[in-house]
């Protein structure tokens, strides 16, 4: 099973092999291709083409609807019955992708959240959409047919951080938190994407972007250079890991690349800066950034 590159990543050869003895619920592959600002629209992408049996996976739609702020988790049942109408039970093996041109985007918050809600066997496709179409592997506009599934979803809230955990954080120091956006818009010295919201960080927070983590051909790097990524900014992985982006989206990223080095217990600030932002004490936001204010 070398091919099975950890519990979190699935290779495209591994894909493309089980899509040709696997079917039903059994494997059931997802493409969670998502763009914000709307640069792309991920559905309609989806649409025109998508590996044969994928179903498309609306990260705008699986969350909760009634929050103020941008991609909060959703309740258990409304996961259970998202989820369960894409043909996924409790046993399927779910592997995600996105057709990002980085690689894998949106693909470790699909992954995250199906971990978040108890799912165990549930992997990101290494490379992702790119690099499937860049070995000229099959591809479809086929809409694929599901019959519904039963599916039970339990939230470990251990791995979910509010705001107020990270508030109580800042003096209590529990926890290293990590933000995993690009250096300016952490330092607040490039802008944030979105309207009314200016960049910045959490006061305490580091800084390892999510970038850092794969190849430019759009892979994960291996174990041994994430580990070494982390080290270099002194992030201890045998202590409690939080990590934070603009809306808990990209730090999906890092709580993968920690679980690819046996950290499972890693968790996400899902409302992130986007949250911090309008909830924060002015004095717990840091930033450069020169605003009309």
């Amino acid at each position: 099973m070398s091919q099975l590159l950890s519990r979190a990543l699935v290779s495209i050869n591994w894909l493309s092999e089980a899509l040709k003895t696997q079917t039903g619920p059994a494997l059931r592959v997802l493409d969670a291709s998502f763009y914000y600002p709307a640069i792309r629209n991920g559905r309609k992408e989806y649409e025109e083409q998508h590996i044969p049996g994928a179903l498309y996976f609306d990260i705008d739609e699986c969350k909760d609807q009634g929050s103020p702020y941008e991609v909060m988790l959703p309740s258990e049942s409304s996961f259970a019955k998202y989820v369960g109408n894409l043909g996924i039970n409790n046993d399927s093996h779910v592997v995600i992708y996105d057709a990002d041109h980085l690689g894998m985007y949106y693909a470790p918050r699909a992954w995250w959240m199906f971990k978040v809600f108890g799912h165990d066997k549930v992997s990101v496709l290494d490379g992702g959409f790119r690099n499937w179409l860049k070995k000229g592997l099959p591809v479809t506009s086929e809409k694929t047919e599901v019959k519904p599934e039963t599916y039970r979803a339990v939230l470990n809230p251990s791995r979910v951080k509010k705001f107020e955990d990270i508030e109580r954080n800042i003096s209590s120091k529990e926890f290293q938190l990590v933000d995993s956006r690009s250096h300016g818009r952490y330092t607040g010295t490039e802008p944030e994407p979105g309207e009314g919201i200016y960049p910045g960080h959490i006061l305490g927070s580091l800084n390892l972007p999510f970038t850092e983590f794969l190849t430019e051909e759009g892979f994960e790097k291996s174990p041994d250079e994430i580990q070494q990524l982390f080290k270099a900014k002194g992030i201890d992985l045998s202590k409690p890991l939080t990590i934070t982006c603009r809306r808990g989206v990209t730090a999906c990223q890092l709580a993968m690349a920690s679980f690819i080095l046996g950290k499972e217990d890693t968790a996400i600030y899902d409302g992130s800066w986007f949250e911090w932002f309008q909830r924060a004490k002015a004095e717990h936001k840091v930033s450069q950034w020169k605003s009309e204010k």
